[in-house]
């Protein structure tokens, strides 16, 4: 999973910074609520981590801007040394998934990384439709017009990452991260594998639904 951790304690965030990458997850870290909002709506991730006691905008209106403005869910597992029912409450009425006290067991919060994941994933419908493209992600399978397409599997994963994110441009770099997590190759493999799938994806149409947008990234268009 790609996380994004909001948390002002430096300590615990090296501490959470080392055990996700030990369990093969990726992160992006701030350090207040205003750069944590601000990341959470630019960037794609699969969960956030969020600290209750933020400075400037604390977690709960972290929470509450994020749901209001995010086009899309995200799970969110918010952190806290507030036990009191009443604080609990307060977490998930403003949009937190779950709720973890400190201190905790780093086995116990990716657990309940893990458990919100999965949830999050249970609720996607299997096909998703972008225009004319439909892609099955239980199969596997991607068609256009009607017409299966023959695409490797990394260009299925470019692709599935650019219909989920659709319509906003995904850059260079998070595509790059989708691929390969922090260990990119050495080449510019990223240029090649996007070839390869705009041969398969636009060059039987006629019309090209992989665009690229100048200086920011790559996005589908859906009227292609």
């Amino acid at each position: 999973m790609h996380i994004l951790v909001v948390e002002d304690h430096a300590m615990l965030a090296q501490n959470l910074a080392d055990g996700l990458a030990l369990h093969g997850h990726s992160a992006d870290f701030a350090h207040n609520g205003e750069l944590g909002l601000q990341l959470a709506l630019e960037n794609h991730y699969d969960l956030m981590i969020l600290d209750l006691g933020l400075p400037g905008i604390d977690g709960l209106e972290v929470c509450r801007r994020l749901r209001a403005r995010l086009t899309r869910r995200m799970p969110v597992l918010m952190l806290t040394a507030r036990d009191a029912l009443h604080d609990k409450l307060s977490g998930f009425d403003s949009g937190a998934d779950d709720y973890l006290v400190k201190p905790f067991a780093l086995e116990e919060l990716l657990a309940r990384c893990n458990v919100l994941a999965r949830r999050h994933t249970l609720h996607q419908e299997h096909t998703l439709a972008i225009g004319s493209l439909r892609i099955d992600r239980q199969a596997q399978a991607v068609s256009r017009e009607g017409r299966s397409l023959k695409v490797n599997p990394v260009g299925y994963q470019i692709l599935l990452a650019l219909a989920e994110a659709h319509p906003r441009v995904l850059t260079r770099s998070e595509l790059t991260r989708t691929l390969w997590r922090d260990a990119p190759p050495d080449s510019d493999a990223l240029r090649t594998h996007l070839y390869q799938l705009r041969q398969s994806l636009d060059k039987p149409f006629g019309s090209a639904m992989l665009l690229t947008v100048h200086g920011v990234g790559f996005k589908l268009d859906a009227l292609a």
